[in-house]
């Protein structure tokens, strides 16, 4: 059946990723133990929160970003920008702590950011973000804690 997603990408509910081997890996039932439904929706299914909902959208203390399914510090508030999207947006992440992977969901195709030590999904990145990467990290703010310092 995964040759299917090939030619019909929509078919696949599938993370690109999801063969990867992570530092941190859980069961299911272990996942939504520690998540709440909304962040398992998101990190664990690659669901998106709706836009404008995050308090971190409008959140520009200084600090980090973290993932909120395993602590990994992501971004930090000194990449933060307000892209007007409605979701925490950064121009560069922590070096080495994503990953990426192709999604080929919702009829196109996108570059799915996710936490390189626990697999959950964080967002999509884009090549319309301000200088100096000319990236925006569009990132869902349930699946991230800030952590002020």
């Amino acid at each position: 059946m995964a040759w299917l997603s090939r030619y019909l990408p929509w078919t696949s509910n599938v993370m690109a990723s999801s063969n990867d081997v992570f530092e941190i890996t859980k069961t299911e039932e272990e996942w939504r133990t520690i998540l709440t439904s909304q962040q398992f929706q998101v990190l664990r299914q690659h669901g998106t929160e709706r836009a404008h909902t995050s308090p971190l959208d409008k959140e520009y203390g200084k600090g980090i970003y973290a993932c909120a399914g395993c602590d990994l510090p992501l971004f930090s508030s000194e990449t933060k920008f307000d892209s007007g999207t409605g979701w925490p947006s950064f121009f560069d992440p922590i070096p080495g702590a994503i990953g990426t992977s192709v999604d080929n969901s919702l009829f196109t195709t996108r570059i799915e950011v996710h936490c390189r030590r626990c697999g959950g999904h964080l967002g999509h990145v884009f090549d319309d973000g301000p200088k100096p990467t000319g990236k925006r990290y569009c990132m869902n703010g349930v699946a991230l804690k800030f952590i002020g310092g």
